[in-house]
């Protein structure tokens, strides 16, 4: 009866805030896998993936640090069977034969034992669980991030390298151009601002190359770093060609994402260790029950040491009475600990509803950008042809044309940069909606802490 009511429950605890029954915007029909970057159906994409979450050092950190978390459930879990300990002494006394109350030769066996009578050490281990589970369920999540990181960078790279090429092609229509201006110039049908103005456009360009140069090489040393290889080491082949968006994937229901996120599984886990502790820090102000039992032999002298033996078992009841409030104090503070740990785990729902959310509309929207820039793009190459026209008849200056020709080739590049926008905000989605996937270093060997062992899927 008296275990009964002493002992403590772990409570269980619902979604700590509200839910809504579906996203605001609709979505499409497609399931989402695991691996969800093989959507882009881009080889070299996948490729780079598969290194990175084989060869990433910050993830192979991650991994040991679920390896420490498995340790710690097998150091705790070693407090609910009995401890066994070898010793031998030896001595010696003058004068002999020896000092008075005992032998100064003893070897003895000890063996101590702790009936865990309000589930202390069953807390304790179960909370270790949960923090092993919580470890490994961060590592999915920072894979999760490291394949995004990778597609972002690579998606960069290809679109700054469309850009360049785009600026190459700019410049080289530029300098024939320039080359028209001149000859009109020679036979005194424009004036020679016409010129400088034209070689202002193409230094222009230029320096837009300089910069996008500039661009590539620092994100080549980022997708270096993500692959776990020294900058200025990488080499791939990169060309600027953008993939194609597939269908949008269904995104289900909150209640779905809450289950499937590890991140948000991850939190959850970190919630229920807090309130076990706190049912530990609750049993610390009970009694202990403990067994200790010690078989030796003894002797005067080591040959002697099989003809005496001696053997005890002692129990003891360890009651806490005086600690100077600091028994209250843990268990106030392991209380303070689970209630942060709930507020937390609030929170990172809340920023998963609002990073699917906020992917969803922001592609919704972009698809409207790029319509809108694309019909901007489609005037500006009409009015410019136009504007050459009568140019080339003699009719407008050259400013005109000028002006309109810089405005058309700023659209081109931007529409580029929108482009890759939608991707990453693609991208995105995909993060947010993902769940986490088994990686190479997982087939390596499960750690396997007696009945508990790591979910792989």
């Amino acid at each position: 009866m008296l275990t009964f009511g002493c002992g403590n429950k772990v409570t269980t605890r619902d979604v700590p805030v509200a839910l809504p029954e579906s996203f605001s915007l609709p979505t499409g029909a497609s399931e989402l896998d695991t691996d969800w970057w093989t959507f882009f159906q881009d080889s070299q994409l996948n490729a780079l993936v598969d290194s990175a979450i084989k060869h990433n050092l910050e993830l192979k950190s991650s991994w040991f640090q679920v390896a420490q978390e498995a340790s710690n459930v097998a150091i705790i879990a070693s407090q609910r069977v009995p401890q066994v300990f070898l010793e031998l002494q030896g001595g010696a006394s003058r004068p002999a034969p020896d000092f008075v109350g005992g032998e100064n030769t003893q070897l003895s066996l000890r063996t101590s034992y702790e009936v865990d009578l309000w589930g202390r050490v069953k807390q304790s281990k179960l909370a270790a669980e949960n923090r092993l589970v919580a470890s490994y369920l961060d590592y999915q999540t920072l894979a999760i991030t490291i394949a995004g990181e990778v597609s972002l960078t690579w998606f960069s790279i290809q679109a700054f390298q469309e850009q360049l090429e785009l600026i190459q092609e700019q410049t080289e229509y530029n300098q024939q151009v320039l080359a028209l201006i001149r000859a009109r110039f020679a036979s005194g049908q424009v004036r020679g601002v016409d010129i400088l103005r034209q070689e202002q456009l193409i230094e222009n360009t230029k320096e837009e190359a300089l910069s996008v140069q500039m661009e590539l090489k620092t994100l080549n040393n980022r997708l270096s770093v993500l692959l776990g290889i020294a900058p200025g080491m990488l080499s791939i082949s990169q060309e600027g060609k953008l993939p194609r968006l597939s269908s949008l994937p269904d995104a289900g229901l909150p209640m779905e994402l809450i289950n499937r996120r590890p991140d948000i599984q991850s939190s959850f886990n970190r919630m229920q260790a807090a309130d076990r502790e706190v049912a530990v820090a609750i049993s610390n102000k009970y009694p202990r029950l403990s067994f200790n039992l010690t078989g030796a032999l003894r002797s005067n002298t080591l040959t002697n040491l099989v003809e005496s033996q001696a053997a005890s078992l002692t129990g003891s009841l360890l009651m806490p009475l005086f600690y100077g409030g600091r028994l209250n104090a843990e268990k106030k503070q392991a209380e303070a600990f689970r209630n942060q740990q709930v507020q937390e785990y609030g929170q990172t729902i809340l920023q998963a509803l609002q990073e699917v959310e906020d992917a969803m509309v922001r592609e919704s929207l972009q698809q409207e950008i790029i319509q809108n820039l694309e019909n901007q793009l489609n005037l500006a190459e009409r009015a410019f042809q136009q504007l050459r026209v009568e140019y080339l008849n003699g009719s407008i200056a050259y400013l005109d044309v000028l002006v309109t020709l810089d405005q058309m080739q700023q659209l081109k590049r931007e529409l580029v940069t929108e482009k890759l926008n939608l991707l990453l905000y693609r991208v995105s989605l995909y993060r947010a909606l993902a769940g986490g996937f088994q990686t190479p270093i997982e087939n390596e060997g499960e750690f396997s802490i007696n009945e508990n062992t790591i979910p792989t899927k």
